[in-house]
């Protein structure tokens, strides 16, 4: 069972705790978190999810989850990465990004990192129960996917203008990768 601490509609701990899916169910704010993980090239890995997922199983996505009770977002990001590529990132790259309000019936403040590896596909560890495989691909191909409105990614549902903000973000990071490869 995962338990999440419940906050309240600013992003401030209430001392409530829940069991993440009646948290998930009732609505109740909570906070996850999220990554996208980008090569020397500049590419992004997507994890497909798993087909026994609860939510968008068989769904190509970024990595991520639940920040569980009595965790930071630093180590929830930290232990998500770890859990299910099998990967650690460097702990002088966890910095949030990113916090977005959702807009939805599932309250959640979403943390979002951008983490830079030098991991090959065969490098990464796969917890088999979440993650059925992962794969690089370019930021204008998960453009392409979004245009397409290609359901088997799941930022396919996400609003225009969310999507649209992170792949801002990815590309003022590869921007930085590269210019950082050139000199």
């Amino acid at each position: 069972m995962e338990l999440v601490d419940i906050v309240d509609e600013n992003n401030e701990l209430t001392g409530q705790v829940e069991e993440r899916w009646v948290a998930y169910n009732k609505g109740l704010w909570r906070r996850t978190v999220s990554c996208w993980i980008m090569n020397k090239k500049g590419e992004v890995l997507l994890q497909k999810r798993t087909s026994n997922k609860v939510r968008n199983p068989n769904k190509w996505a970024k990595t991520g989850g639940q920040v569980d009770s009595g965790e930071t977002v630093e180590e929830a990001i930290y232990r998500e990465v770890k859990e299910e590529l099998g990967i650690e990132i460097p702990k002088k790259q966890i910095k949030v990004i990113d916090i977005h309000k959702s807009n939805d019936k599932h309250k959640r403040f979403a943390y979002n990192f951008i983490f830079v590896v030098d991991y090959k596909i065969d490098d990464y560890l796969l917890q088999r129960e979440e993650v059925a495989e992962v794969k690089y691909v370019t930021i204008e191909e998960i453009e392409l996917v979004k245009k397409n409105n290609d359901l088997n990614y799941t930022f396919c549902n996400w609003s225009d203008e969310d999507f649209y903000r992170e792949m801002d973000l990815l590309k003022n990071k590869r921007k930085e990768i590269l210019d950082s490869n050139n000199i």
